[in-house]
């Protein structure tokens, strides 16, 4: 499955560092106007944990409108055309990188999601830079 979010703007800013500081860390993505992405999470069926065992009775490892819903609910509702900095509460106090993002999505399909099915969200920010997050493992790619 592949849910592509759009996020009007956001702004890679600390309040722990200097305007100057987050300037030379942020680069570009430190405009004070914000910036936007079209995030893609691509093969997000792989954050179903590999070691599953398929269902006898259904043939599934997981019913695959349950977790379209769940994707729903966890990201494309909270996220999804929105400013993450003004709009996503999660974002008042978390710099929104991809990184955080992906923890962000982590940590809601976690409250979703059976116990122990989640194995890792990948957020696609650019054909170069992604983010695999694996809970306390974070994998930049």
């Amino acid at each position: 499955l592949e849910q592509i979010l759009t996020c009007q703007a956001c702004l890679s800013h600390s309040k722990s560092l200097s305007d100057e500081e987050n300037l030379k860390l942020f680069g570009k993505c430190n405009n004070p106007n914000g910036h936007g992405h079209n995030y893609r999470g691509r093969r997000l069926i792989s954050i179903l944990a590999p070691a599953l065992r398929i269902d006898p009775v259904s043939g599934m490892v997981m019913n695959l409108t349950d977790l379209k819903e769940y994707m729903q609910e966890a990201i494309m509702e909270p996220l999804d055309h929105k400013n993450l900095d003004k709009d996503v509460p999660y974002f008042s106090e978390v710099v929104s990188t991809t990184e955080n993002v992906a923890v962000f999505i982590w940590d809601n399909l976690q409250k979703l999601l059976p116990q122990g099915i989640l194995y890792k969200v990948e957020v696609h920010e650019t054909e170069q830079n992604v983010v695999v997050y694996k809970g306390e493992e974070t994998i930049v790619k």
